[in-house]
């Protein structure tokens, strides 16, 4: 489960941040997770708790928002939502095109005191 070394790795981003701007508390992160990033948002809801312990973020919120994929046609320029990795233009049938969203993984906000 990778999401637990992740799930550190923001809380230990966090708290540099925080700290950064003299905050004494962070009552929520708010993270961004793409729907093609591997990160399973549940197992990093069930780390977060554990993670935060005795740190500056105990007892915060965790908000997680899904970023689906979407994806540009190099042939025709059409955007798509993407479903799968490889999927082919729904206008021309191109397999030719490039990743617009869905590999986010990043802290988007911090709630602090």
């Amino acid at each position: 489960m990778h999401e637990l070394g992740i799930t550190q790795s923001i809380v230990e981003i966090a708290e540099r941040a925080a700290r950064e701007q003299q905050a004494e508390v962070i009552r929520s992160v708010t993270v961004e997770v793409g729907s093609l990033s591997g990160v399973v948002p549940e197992a990093m809801e069930f780390c977060f708790e554990a993670c935060t312990r005795g740190t500056m973020l105990e007892g915060a919120a965790l908000l997680i928002e899904q970023i689906p994929a979407r994806a540009r046609c190099l042939n025709c320029s059409y955007e798509f939502p993407l479903e799968e990795l490889l999927a082919c233009c729904p206008e021309c049938d191109s397999a030719a095109s490039e990743l617009l969203s869905g590999e986010e993984l990043r802290i988007k906000e911090m709630e602090v005191d």
